[in-house]
């Protein structure tokens, strides 16, 4: 069997590929990123021959793998952790109707927020609210075994999976064994099924109903999986883990020199109860390392009532885990002495800064010419303009998620008289900008808005958008804002910056909302 050496997200894909699927939707999202653009590459060589598409945001991604599972084709849709957020509209009811093409739901979350500005998000938790059998791989042969597996019960069950992996799950490299890639069929074909397709009272409680006795099905799967398994001798004291903690408690034991027992978790949910009941009894003390909320942890407290119970009384619920914070973790409950040797360098502060040639500068410096940085509210989204909030910029007074920009801002022009410019990326701006901008057409409010057009999805890996200038069929921006009922707007280029600083400060002063879009290319895409 030959071996390649693959990170996380491309041992992902392969096990898709593996698998035979045939229809891949994705918005490109780090640390989930490199799931997309390696179908991308494979789509463009021809390699991949069914439908791969970078949609325009997560909910019309999962919307478009919902119809191709209804049509029979096996699915992959593929996200990082906010993008389970902005699909979860359609994921919930998809639990409800399953699937009819096997279908697999690849999420990647970033604890310590390492690509993620707005929050720390965990997962896990949609496990139980969308009643989604989620799998947790530690690594990248696991990534790409735990994707095959996930075709699998979803073809038994028909019901959609999740595999949830992290930062370092998906960025983590490892040779990785490959076998044959099959010839798939493109093509598949709707059958009728208001029954089984229609989520409407009084059939969607019976589709609840109906699910529900599934996750019970696949709860004796979990228990049998061999996904879940227990290593070393017999002891007192036990830990129980799950996805890349596994490898931290493993090399932890290996630099204190104790072997305990260790169940790692693959099968997150359904959990795998009565394994875990034999594994933890007659323990006296059970260590359970899992990253951010405790969910392992509660699910034990309610199984076992004797043993002494270690989690994030030990353990931080904020950031990710690192060897050396799970090696003290296992110290304390072994009794033995670690002390991590402290290295001290002195590092410059450096702030992060937007690329050499990038346009951003061009805007940012302009408008900061136009304008009272005392008297004018500046609003942030999601993109490499980001970085505005840090020196030399520092001109971003609130962020918080994609299109968001848009939306806060009209409530803040409704609510107060104060000058207001806010930006929004061209990626973003189609991701969800549309609505909140058709909203402050109707509802009458007025802020600048700055569309960013730098012709590419720059910040994630320079996926294309359907404002990309290499994209087929592109759509106009500006023919989108005129739609929306803009009576102000102008395009240009910030390089012209005496037309870019007038433009500031007219448009400031307007009774209604205006636009203008600054394009000008992301320096790697005029070098191209």
């Amino acid at each position: 069997m030959k071996k390649r050496i693959l990170l996380g997200n491309e041992a992902i894909v392969q096990g898709a590929m593996e698998s035979g699927v045939q229809f891949v939707s994705t918005f490109p999202g780090t640390p989930a990123s490199e799931i997309g653009t390696t179908f991308f590459k494979l789509h463009q060589e021809k390699k991949f021959k069914g439908h791969f598409e970078f949609s325009i945001n997560e909910k019309v991604a999962m919307e478009g793998g919902v119809g191709a599972s209804f049509s029979g084709l096996k699915t992959l849709v593929a996200m990082k952790h906010f993008g389970l957020n902005v699909c979860s509209e359609a994921l919930i009811p998809f639990l409800y109707t399953g699937t009819k093409g096997p279908t697999v739901i690849a999420v990647a979350d970033d604890p310590s927020c390492w690509s993620s500005a707005q929050s720390e998000q965990n997962s896990r938790g949609y496990s139980y609210l969308a009643h989604i059998p989620t799998l947790e791989p530690s690594d990248p042969q696991e990534c790409k075994d735990f994707t095959k597996l996930a075709f699998s019960l979803s073809e038994k069950f028909k019901i959609p999976i999740m595999v949830r992996t992290t930062t370092r799950v998906s960025h983590q490299k490892m040779p990785v064994e490959i076998q044959t890639i099959p010839n798939i069929k493109t093509i598949g074909v709707f059958v009728r099924d208001v029954k089984r397709f229609v989520t409407m009272p009084p059939r969607v409680l019976e589709m609840k109903n109906e699910l529900l006795e599934k996750i019970e099905k696949i709860s004796k799967i979990a228990d049998i999986s061999k996904i879940n398994y227990a290593s070393g001798p017999k002891n007192k004291t036990v830990i129980v883990t799950s996805g890349v903690s596994y490898l931290y408690v493993m090399e932890a034991m290996k630099e204190l020199k104790v072997n305990l027992p260790v169940l790692k978790v693959g099968f997150f949910y359904p959990l795998p109860k009565e394994k875990l009941k034999r594994f933890i009894k007659g323990a006296k003390k059970i260590l359970i390392v899992e990253e951010l909320e405790p969910y392992l942890e509660k699910e034990i407290r309610e199984i076992s009532s004797k043993a002494q119970i270690f989690g994030k009384n030990l353990l931080p619920e904020t950031g990710e885990f690192s060897p050396e914070i799970v090696t003290l973790a296992i110290a304390k409950i072994v009794n033995k002495k670690f002390k991590l040797k402290e290295v001290k360098i002195s590092v410059p502060k450096r702030f992060p800064q937007l690329c050499p040639g990038c346009p951003y500068w061009l805007v940012f410096g302009a408008v900061k010419k136009a304008l009272s940085l005392k008297t004018t509210i500046f609003g942030g989204d999601i993109g490499c303009y980001m970085l505005a909030d840090f020196p030399p910029h520092s001109i971003q007074d609130y962020l918080f998620c994609m299109g968001s920009s848009i939306g806060i801002a009209h409530g803040i022009k409704k609510s107060s008289k104060q000058k207001l410019i806010t930006f929004i990326g061209d990626g973003t701006f189609f991701h969800a900008g549309i609505p909140a901008l058709i909203n402050t057409v109707f509802n009458k409010s007025n802020p600048l808005i700055i569309i960013l057009d730098n012709r590419i999805t720059a910040m994630t890996g320079h996926q294309p958008n359907p404002g990309a200038p290499l994209t087929p069929n592109g759509i106009k921006i500006e023919n989108i804002v005129k739609a929306c009922g803009v009576k102000n707007l102008k395009i240009i280029d910030p390089i012209n910056q005496k037309e870019f600083i007038e433009t500031i400060k007219n448009f400031s002063n307007k009774k209604e909302v205006s636009v203008i879009i600054a394009r000008r290319p992301c320096i790697f895409v005029a070098k191209k």
